[in-house]
């Protein structure tokens, strides 16, 4: 980093599709700013997840960016659900268009981050040995960046080759005629298995909780449906803001409860058949009521029974220990059937757990494999990890570990009390991943610029939540979610991933539009609820 980039008005952390879209902005605005990047490209979680079968999970034409014009007019999805590197090629082509790359400095982590009251300033350092100044520190680090790889006893000692999914190599991995195990059967693993199925001489799946999936509704795009869609993207924009999850659907108007059985079969069969996460939505109490839940649970139960033909193996495969939908939903393209392939064995590491890992492989309680290749689909530290990795210190040295020792605050999600000038895109207490993505971050950076140019438009430095506002948000983001399904599932939406993390449920579930209108009300009050100074 270069010595006239030590007195910043802005510091970004992360160079994915929020911290692409926030250092526009802040440009916009005037202001000079710097993005750290731990990574040796853009693109966040399209740089990093390169595992076999990496693919976005919402339709491409709503995961791109709306705030230009000319840039959701002439790109061309080639498929309707885009794989890792056609997302991994438009967010470098965002970078080049817009001309972000010089404002970015990559392979740097920021290790720590320290307020000054006095000054109204943060002074970030990184592992490089920068230290950078700047009046405002932007959090655009995502909700799944921090990697958890398990501590298994022994994992030294490995004689093969071991990845974690979120870390995969750039020029792949030759798995031809090889061993491999794959730990994990959330996203990542669900999507990578049937990849790695068709190339390694034997594939043994370790899952200790069975998750429900669904199949993609991936194809090649269709250039006519394309083309009606750009011709009306401004109305389908407008719409998608307003939405419960960021992409505009028909909100269903009946319980499950209120049809006959065979009705809602084949209403279940119907939107199973299209793909996605269609049947997920075809009823209004599905992540309200058990008893509705389970209609579809049993649902998704019978087709894994229909699919996988030894029956032993396909009970093992049926989630019976959560609500569907209470976990990340998952969209796979042939999960199910590769538990037909000769090649593949199921181990269920609930009744015969992981002891170690040893020099040829991994011993359960009950049984040693020998493997060439270990993967740890294993996740991640998810919402909180990525900001706590950071060192970052408040107002009297209050490190935000020891405020967030029993779980996240946030106002908004936005900003957190006694750190002040300190801004997080999709924060633990917004919608984030339970939205579009991408439309989520749209919002949340415009809401951030917007307030930045507020604050320097009434001569003010400081910005920061009250603990008042901080504590009403947090209790009325903990109420929708105990109003829900959500609290009965052991996920990493409650850091249940984590040995030791407080499980406090991380995201907003009151849905993206109703979010929006709170955002807006806050900013138009005078950013009601922030102390500014």
């Amino acid at each position: 980093m270069s010595e006239n980039h030590r007195e910043l008005d802005v510091v970004i952390v992360g160079a994915g599709f929020a911290g692409l879209y926030m250092l526009h902005r802040v440009r916009e605005l005037g202001l000079s700013a710097r993005v750290l990047e731990a990574g040796g490209g853009v693109g966040g979680t399209w740089y990093w997840n390169r595992y076999p079968g990496a693919r976005v999970d919402v339709p491409s034409l709503f995961y791109s960016y709306s705030f230009s014009s000319e840039l959701q007019q002439e790109w061309n999805w080639p498929e309707t659900y885009s794989a890792q590197p056609e997302l991994l090629r438009y967010a470098e082509s965002v970078a080049d268009r817009f001309d972000l790359r010089r404002d970015i400095s990559f392979e740097t982590t920021v290790v720590r981050a320290a307020w000054d009251d006095g000054a109204a300033r943060w002074t970030i350092e990184t592992d490089r040995g920068d230290r950078v100044s700047a009046r405002y520190l932007i959090s655009a680090a995502g909700c799944l960046s921090a990697t958890n790889v398990p501590d298994f006893a022994g994992i030294e000692s490995f004689r093969g080759e071991w990845y974690h999914t979120s870390r995969w190599p750039k020029e792949g991995v030759d798995l031809a005629g090889k061993r491999v195990g794959v730990v994990g059967t959330g996203s990542s693993g669900i999507q990578a298995i049937p990849v790695i199925a068709e190339q390694a001489a034997h594939l043994f799946v370790f899952q200790r909780t069975p998750n429900y999936s669904f199949p993609s509704a991936t194809k090649p795009m269709d250039p006519e449906v394309e083309r009606e869609w750009k011709a009306h993207y401004d109305e389908h924009r407008a719409k998608d803001r307003v939405s419960f999850g960021g992409q505009h659907v028909e909100a269903p108007d009946r319980s499950a409860l209120d049809v006959c059985d065979e009705e809602r079969t084949r209403r279940y069969e119907a939107l199973w058949d299209q793909g996605a996460f269609g049947v997920l939505q075809s009823f209004n109490d599905l992540r309200t009521s058990l008893e509705a839940n389970e209609t579809l649970a049993e649902f998704v139960r019978s087709r894994i029974r229909a699919i996988v033909r030894d029956p032993d193996v396909a009970e093992r495969l049926c989630p019976k220990d959560h609500p569907v939908g209470t976990k990340r939903p998952c969209l796979d393209v042939g999960y199910y059937e590769t538990f037909n392939r000769d090649n593949v064995t199921l181990v269920d590491v609930r009744a015969d757990p992981i002891e170690e890992i040893t020099p040829t492989g991994l011993r359960t309680s009950l049984a040693s494999y020998d493997l060439d290749v270990i993967v740890f689909a294993t996740g991640f530290d998810a919402m909180t990890g990525p900001l706590l990795r950071m060192g970052i210190t408040g107002r009297n040295g209050l490190t935000l570990a020891e405020k967030w020792h029993a779980g996240a605050r946030t106002y908004l999600g936005l900003a957190t009390a006694e750190f002040p000038n300190l801004f997080m895109v999709t924060g633990p207490g917004s919608p984030s991943v339970l939205a579009s993505m991408i439309t989520a971050i749209e919002q949340h950076v415009d809401w951030i610029a917007e307030a930045i140019a507020y604050i320097d438009s009434h001569s003010y430095d400081v910005i920061e939540p009250t603990l008042e506002a901080e504590n009403a948000w947090v209790d009325h983001v903990n109420a929708l979610a105990d109003a829900t399904l959500f609290r009965l599932a052991n996920s990493w939406y409650v850091g249940a991933n984590i040995p030791g993390k407080p499980r406090v449920f991380l995201p907003y579930v009151g849905g993206l539009g109703a979010y929006r209108a709170r955002c807006d009300a806050v900013a138009g009050n005078g950013y009601e609820g922030f102390a500014l100074r």
